[in-house]
């Protein structure tokens, strides 16, 4: 591996830090370009450090962000020191302030370095490090009581170092894909399946429907008829079952723990580890 000092800058509900010694123990011995059109907070890209990818969300505000550290570390670093400079002791008013802030910065489109600043910074003060927004695509996570600095400085201008030689592409996971070749690896972190049919929460405001699942299936299969190597984890559900069983792919399924239920009871639940060779 490279760099130690790399590691997500983010905290992210859904991230893959915890299942990545079952994600590794089952990747390719090797492969040409990295492919992940679900970057998300970037777990596994950071633990493998592979020296030719290509990284994508539709979330812009996410995509701003590392965009910012690959290209403006020094400022993003100095705007999120600010930031974390002035919480008082009790953050509650301080912490909206900045959501408002940063939501009134999404409305007229201003991605730039202060937007990434403030990103961040609500992602570490914000509950669980979810990423949810209302209807009208604006950010409505809570405040978590936190006073903790965002970032680690060094950590910032090591994944700045790296991701200078990195693809970073906002938009369409299909559309991410469009190059990859035979031999090529692509990790697919998709959103996930509800455990309850009933419920397809949107994680951004374009949302990922049962439409969008049948969609990624397809591509899974589109790429693997090309030769790519291709790995997707996502909830032990039967529609996951349903759209990728009996199509020749092996299927582990993994124990993982759940943070986001409410319910501390429920928070162990199953995943799916699901590759093409």
């Amino acid at each position: 591996m490279g760099n130690n000092n790399l590691s997500p800058f983010l905290k992210w509900a859904g991230g893959k830090r915890q299942l990545l010694d079952k994600i590794i123990d089952r990747m390719p011995k090797s492969f040409n370009n990295y492919y992940e059109p679900f970057i998300g907070g970037g777990a596994l890209l950071f633990e493998l450090q592979p020296a030719k990818a290509v990284i994508n969300d539709i979330n812009a505000s996410l995509i701003n962000a590392y965009i910012t550290i690959a290209e403006k570390p020094f400022e993003f670093i100095s705007a999120v020191t600010e930031l974390d400079s002035q919480i008082p002791e009790d953050g509650k008013a301080y912490y909206y302030s900045l959501r408002e802030r940063y939501n009134n910065k999404l409305v007229k489109t201003e991605y730039d370095t202060e937007l990434a600043a403030l990103f961040v910074f609500l992602n570490k003060h914000c509950f669980n490090g979810l990423y949810r927004v209302n209807a009208k695509g604006l950010f409505n996570v809570p405040y978590n009581n936190s006073k903790r600095e965002s970032i680690n400085n060094e950590s910032i201008i090591a994944i700045s170092e790296y991701l200078k030689n990195v693809k970073i592409m906002q938009g369409d996971f299909e559309k991410a894909c469009n190059d990859a070749q035979r031999g090529d690896f692509v990790f697919f972190d998709s959103p996930y399946a509800p455990l309850n049919p009933t419920s397809f929460e949107s994680y951004t405001k374009e949302g990922f429907d049962i439409e969008s699942h049948k969609r990624l299936a397809n591509l899974f299969e589109k790429l693997t008829d090309k030769g790519c190597y291709c790995m997707l984890t996502n909830h032990n559900t039967e529609f996951i079952n349903d759209l990728y069983g009996n199509k020749g792919y092996k299927m582990d399924v993994v124990s993982v723990k759940r943070m986001i239920n409410s319910n501390a009871s429920k928070r162990v639940g199953e995943e799916v580890i699901i590759y093409n060779y």
